[in-house]
This record gives C-alpha cells, sequence and structure tokens, in this order.
C-alpha cells in the first residue's frame, strides 16, 4: 500500500485528501481558507501557497509519495522573464473582458472560426480573453509578460521548486482559448493575437505523466483543472454526464473524441486521462430559482421545492423559459425570460414554483441535446450542487432528462481526482501500472433515481417547454 494526496485550490479554499493509492479510501484531510485580499477578480498568487500550508499543517503530509494538484480554471497567472507575476493572477468571469471577449472574435472571423481553432469561443472568463484585456488595458503588463501559466501550473511550479521546465496537463490547457483538444497543440498565433506578442507556454504532459520530482523525492504528477479533476474523483466513463447546478448551469460529457461546433454552443474540453468533456453551458439554472422564490417572498430554496411539490407535471400550463440573464444556450445574449401559459386557475404559488423548476431543467435538457445531437451517449445523468439535493430537483429531472439519475453524495472529489492522478502516475514510475489505465478506484458513493413510469409525462412536459420557445424564439438553436 502507498499513500498519496490530492490538493484542490478552489477560488476560496485549498481542500487536502490523503488517500491509499491502492483503494482510493480517504485517510486523511485538510482544509484552509484562501487569505483573500482586494479586487475578486486579482489574486496575488502566494496566497494559494499560504493556504496550501495552512491546509497541510500538523503533519497531514507525513508518509505521502507523490502530490495531485488541482485548481480553479481559467485563472491566468503572467510572469516575466525571470519569473516574477507580472500583475496579480486574473480568476474568475471577470467580466472586465466582455469587450475583449467581443474583439477576439471579431478578430478572427467569427464565432466558428474560433470553434474550429480550438473547440471554444472566447468568453470573458478564458485566458485568451483576459490577455487581450491586459494588452488593451495594462499595455506596460502585457510587454513585461514573458510566460503564461495556469493556476494549477503555478502551484505545480512552486511545489517543484521553480524550475526551468513549467508543464501543464491536456485538461487545462483545453480550458486556455489557444491549445485545441482536438489536435493536441497550442495555437500561438492566437496568442499573439490577444497579446501582441509570443511568450513562453507550458509543456503539455500526459495524464500519467509525472511533472517532477522535489528534492526529497515527493512525485508531483500533471495536476488539472477543476472540472477535469472533479470527473476524474467522480470516476465517471463513456456514457457519463455531468449537471451541473450553479447560478449558471453546465452539462460535461465524457466522450472519446473532440467535439468541434461551428455554433460555438459545445466547447471542447480535454479530461485528466486521455479522453474528452465537451461542455454546454446554460447563463441561467438556481438564479431562476433564486429569482422565483424572491418574487412569492419565500425564505430559502427548500421552501421553494417544498412550495413546487405541491403542483403537478406541468404547472397547469405554466411554463418558464428561464433567460434571466440573457442565455448561452441558445445563443440569446440580450433576451428576457418569459412566463407563458397564464390563465386563472395556474395563477397560484405551487405552480409557478414548479414552472421555475421545470424551466431551469428544461434548460439544461435543451443543453444535453446539444451533446445527444453530436452522437454523445447519456446512459447516466450525474447532478451535482447543492441544488441537487432539492427535493423537488431530484422528483423532476429524472424523467425531464430522459434518463438514470444519480447524486453523489458530498465529497471533496476535486480533491479525490488529484490524488487518483498522483497514485496513477506513481504507479506509473514504479512500474507497477499502466499508462494507460488509472487506478481503479471505488466510484461515488450516490443517490440513483430513475424516471420510472413517469418518463412519458415527463417527456410531455418537456414538449410543452420546447412548444414555448419555438414560438417565442422560433429557430434560435439553427442560428
Amino acid at each position: 500500500m502507498g499513500i498519496v494526496a490530492g490538493l484542490d485550490s478552489s477560488p476560496d479554499f485549498t481542500r487536502i485528501v490523503v488517500c491509499d493509492t491502492d483503494t482510493g479510501a480517504v485517510l486523511r484531510q485538510g482544509y484552509a481558507p484562501h487569505p483573500l485580499e482586494g479586487r475578486p477578480s486579482d489574486v496575488d498568487p502566494q496566497a494559494w501557497l499560504l493556504s496550501l500550508g495552512d491546509a497541510a499543517g500538523g503533519g497531514l503530509l507525513e508518509g505521502v509519495q507523490a502530490i495531485g494538484v488541482s485548481a480553479q480554471q481559467n485563472a491566468l497567472v503572467p510572469l516575466d522573464a525571470q519569473g516574477a507575476t507580472v500583475r496579480p493572477a486574473m480568476v474568475g468571469g471577470d467580466k472586465r473582458a466582455q469587450v475583449a471577449a467581443a474583439d477576439l472574435v471579431d478578430a478572427l472571423g467569427g464565432r466558428e472560426a474560433w470553434a474550429q481553432a480550438v473547440g471554444c469561443v472566447p468568453q470573458a472568463s478564458l485566458p485568451v480573453t483576459k490577455l487581450r484585456w491586459l494588452a488593451r488595458t495594462e499595455p506596460e503588463n502585457a510587454a513585461r509578460t514573458a510566460v503564461l501559466l495556469q493556476a494549477h501550473d503555478w502551484l505545480v511550479w512552486q511545489l517543484l521548486g521553480r524550475p526551468v521546465r513549467r508543464t501543464t496537463d491536456r485538461g487545462g490547457a483545453s480550458g486556455t482559448g489557444y491549445w485545441s483538444a482536438a489536435t493536441g497543440a497550442y495555437r500561438l498565433d492566437l496568442v499573439e493575437l490577444a497579446l501582441g506578442h509570443q511568450v513562453l507556454l507550458p509543456e503539455v504532459v500526459g495524464p500519467s505523466d509525472a511533472a517532477g520530482t522535489t528534492p526529497e523525492g515527493l512525485l508531483i504528477s500533471a495536476g488539472t483543472g477543476e472540472t477535469m479533476a472533479a470527473a476524474f474523483g467522480l470516476g465517471l466513463g463513456v456514457g457519463d454526464v455531468v449537471v451541473s447546478l450553479g447560478a449558471s448551469g453546465s452539462v460535461m460529457a465524457v466522450h472519446p473524441e473532440a467535439l468541434l461546433d461551428a455554433t460555438g454552443m459545445i466547447t471542447s474540453l480535454a479530461d485528466a486521462t486521455g479522453m474528452h468533456l465537451p461542455a454546454v453551458t446554460t447563463l441561467n439554472a438556481v438564479r431562476a430559482l433564486r429569482g422565483t422564490a424572491e418574487l412569492l417572498g419565500l425564505p430559502d430554496l427548500e421552501t421553494l421545492s417544498d412550495l413546487a411539490l405541491k403542483s403537478t407535471p406541468g404547472s397547469h400550463g405554466l411554463v418558464l423559459l428561464p433567460y434571466l440573464e440573457g442565455e448561452r444556450t441558445p445563443n440569446l445574449p440580450h433576451t428576457a425570460g418569459t412566463l407563458a401559459g397564464l390563465r386563472r386557475e395556474s395563477m397560484k404559488p405551487e405552480h409557478l414554483a414548479r414552472a421555475a423548476f421545470e424551466g431551469m431543467l428544461c434548460g439544461l435538457g435543451d443543453a444535453l441535446d446539444v451533446l445527444r445531437g453530436r452522437g454523445v451517449e447519456v446512459r447516466r445523468v450525474f447532478l451535482m450542487g447543492a441544488a441537487a439535493e432539492l427535493p423537488a430537483v431530484q422528483a423532476i429531472a429524472p424523467a425531464l432528462f430522459g434518463a438514470q439519475v444519480v447524486v453523489p453524495q458530498p465529497a471533496d472529489y476535486a480533491a479525490i481526482g488529484a490524488a487518483r492522478q498522483a497514485a496513477w502516475a506513481l504507479g506509473v514510475s514504479q512500474g507497477t501500472l499502466d499508462p494507460r489505465t488509472p487506478p481503479a478506484w471505488q466510484g461515488a458513493a450516490a443517490q440513483v433515481l430513475e424516471p420510472g413510469e413517469d418518463l412519458a409525462v415527463g417527456q410531455a412536459v418537456r414538449q410543452q417547454y420546447v412548444s414555448v420557445r419555438e414560438q417565442t424564439h422560433p429557430g434560435a438553436f439553427r442560428s
């Protein structure tokens, strides 16, 4: 038996799990918040190291042979030629870069050109867009930038003692906007298009490769983004789809090949195992529930859920298109939400409450259908996020999605995925594991929900939603 650790550096905290290499059993855990100051979109990377040190205190890493690193995606860490940070890391969605995103789309010739080039269309969150913002807004800092890293790249580099060689993994690279999951190569011309000059980019290493070994002999695996690490920690395979319920929503599937989508609705990500994670995002998920709860004067989503279950499937004809912030899937950035089917008998709080849940889940069903339409197999849908625990979500989702729904028990899946990657790299280095086959850890404990006899009813509700969507936004998915 060996011992490995996985650390997940999220936007707000660091979590560390220490695991058995053979079974994946969690032996010890650590946690520490990030000591963040200033703007939420500008973060000194040293805060990540301070948090890591606090989380690893008390001998947590004693006996550990390898470490894997997961970290927040889309964080851009610009370095100068000496390896010092040029400015604080640019993290999160960073709405400052919205104009820069539109500039980049136009500069390359439109959304289809970007989708074909790197499998995604510039958004404010992507590192390539932040480079464009940097060049336009902070030209002196842009001129000093000589090396580009992401959060997990920077942490791995620090753990290894800042060597000359800098690395990343294909999962993290696929979220930059200047690396293609389809070709497995950087598009250096897109970096220059955004920043104005060439820079050094980290070497993309394989899923089971080690980034290096510390002077103390501790192996550090490739690292990856938190989405890819969580998928690995959940033990997802082909046929598995993750529906993430945050303020916005995302649908992500394991698929054997990259999917290039001319409409830009699919973001072609790579995973941490050599497979792919095509992803589709909606702008409105839990924010639609919160807006409805506020409208009805309810204190929380749990109360909204209880109220919704007093209604019946179809919400007595009420249909909510939850496009409260515009929408990305379909691409309707300037639209608003729609409430259709108002009749005297439907104008009751419980029907509006249920329409909010059905509208949110039907919107995610649209995203799911985008993937199905490209040949992605959907056997199981994993529901993630705090809202996945709501009884109304669990009651409605299986029939609307037309698939088995799995609600994993809460756990640090990104950290577990990072630990699994570390165990894989350690096993390969010792000659006990195949570099093509990750360690067979037990999957996540979960509640399993079947559509059962409600499937036909759920599909009728879905068709009612689609009918309203087509009447209100005809051809939205053909644009």
